[in-house]
């Protein structure tokens, strides 16, 4: 069981990610803002990771895409 110290650190450290959430807006607070190393919750670490992972695969595969139909238009129009 945890001690009450260890709790009130763990809320301390929620208030302190919900704060940076909204401040920041949660997508620059995950990807650029921090890594949050002082946060001791693996979970958390792990969900951030992954987060951080899938939004780089995410935002690779729109400009990608973007990229391959703006090519697909300049070869048609060149017809």
């Amino acid at each position: 069981m945890k001690n009450i110290n260890d709790l009130y650190q763990e809320l301390d450290d929620l208030t302190y990610l919900n704060a940076k959430m909204r401040d920041e807006g949660f997508d620059y607070c995950f990807r650029h803002y921090s890594s949050f190393e002082e946060i001791k919750d693996e979970k958390f670490h792990e969900l951030r990771l992954k987060y951080i992972e899938i939004a780089e695969e995410l935002e690779n595969y729109v400009e990608t895409q973007y990229e391959l139909k703006q090519n697909e238009i300049d070869n048609y129009e060149e017809q």
